[in-house]
């Protein structure tokens, strides 16, 4: 991979801070919310995820 010049490194500096803020209030309100969320809550999303990853096991177990 080729070096970056000190322009792109900036620019990428910047980005990166700028999408942190741009993601930060969205973060925080929903770390607010998990601290409320209710064990029935997290079956419903470990369970369709862990299907999710069976069936890939299976698909790579065909190969």
């Amino acid at each position: 991979m080729a070096e970056m010049a000190w322009w792109e490194t900036a620019l990428l500096g910047a980005l990166v801070l700028l999408v942190l803020l741009w993601v930060g209030p969205g973060a925080k309100q929903m770390f607010e919310q998990s601290r409320e969320a209710k064990e029935k809550d997290w079956r419903g999303v470990l369970l369709p995820l862990g299907v999710v990853v069976l069936f890939i096991l299976f698909l790579i177990s065909l190969v």
